[in-house]
């Protein structure tokens, strides 16, 4: 009965996560303005971030992120990302 009962405490434990070192991730948090509008900046200003002439796929970093971006019929959509974030933003190229 003892063992069963230890048994038991040992699975509860773990089931609550208790004793562990785990590391949990949520959902990141996709389009913090302030964020989104510097790396927008960033990418736009950022030569390397300029697709070659005829390219409609294209790839560059922006600080921490890395970037892809696509020519769709209303501009470039663009998509950067890090661990456990990432932004989207549309550019009517100019």
């Amino acid at each position: 009965m003892r063992l069963a009962a230890l048994l038991l405490t040992v699975f509860l434990l773990a089931l609550a996560g208790c004793g562990g070192e785990e590391e949990t991730t949520a959902p990141a948090p996709v389009n913090h303005t302030d964020e989104v509008a510097e790396v927008q900046s960033a990418f736009e200003r950022d030569e390397s971030c300029k697709p070659a002439q005829g390219a409609s796929r294209w790839g560059c970093s922006v600080g921490s992120y890395r970037c892809q971006g696509v020519v769709t019929g209303r501009g470039w959509s663009v998509s950067c990302a890090k661990p456990g974030r990432s932004i989207v933003f549309r550019i009517q190229p100019g």
